[in-house]
């Protein structure tokens, strides 16, 4: 009777696990389908030639591992602070909150913030820039960014998929205000998800 206990208890986790991979890889590839169609219809999209130059986007394979459970702890009383861009100029954000999560089972914290003028036009969003120890290396060195809702905050909890993380327009071309990733949003490890360095950097 254990023996069989046991059995459906580890089919029961390989089928919830089968699930979640199979989750991710359908959210992902939604999401990329998106944000590709962002390069051909927005006007101001750093692409010239949109179409042959979408094929030079790469990104990692999608892996569950990366879409992480995060505890979510309000900021109170923060004040609005300028938040560098790689133009030169700066940019008014206001520091959120914190996620706490771990992966691989560490635990690690990264700030989210909000656009203090896209508050005005979209009060929703959330922000949230880092670089990992693929910055520079297979990544972006500027960092790369992920797009957050406070819809997606459920209590005090909200999930956080890396495998989102995507490059903000500097990566392709000059011309644009980039935030760069603050310090504190600078994590000691490798995140090998989301978009790689475009095709033809170095």
């Amino acid at each position: 009777m254990k023996n069989i206990l046991l059995l459906l208890l580890l089919l029961a986790c390989f089928t919830l696990n089968a699930q979640s991979k199979k989750s991710v890889k359908k959210s992902t590839k939604e999401f990329r389908t998106h944000y590709k169609a962002k390069f051909l219809n927005d006007e101001r999209s750093p692409f010239y030639n949109k179409e042959s130059e979408l094929k030079n986007l790469r990104f990692f394979r999608p892996k569950s591992k990366y879409k992480v459970a995060c505890t979510f702890h309000r900021t109170a009383d923060e004040k609005p602070f300028d938040m560098a861009t790689y133009s030169g100029k700066v940019k008014q954000f206001i520091k959120f909150g914190i996620l706490t999560f771990k992966l691989d089972g560490k635990q690690y914290h990264l700030a989210i913030y909000q656009n203090m003028t896209y508050k005005k036009i979209s009060p929703e969003h959330l922000f949230l820039p880092f670089k990992d120890l693929t910055s520079d290396k297979k990544t972006y060195g500027g960092g790369r960014y992920i797009d957050l809702k406070m819809t997606d905050i459920i209590g005090n909890k909200m999930t956080l998929d890396f495998n989102q993380a995507y490059n903000p327009w500097c990566a392709f071309s000059s011309g644009y205000n980039c935030p760069v990733p603050p310090k504190e949003n600078h994590l000691p490890i490798a995140i090998k998800a989301g978009e790689k360095k475009f095709k033809q950097q170095k």
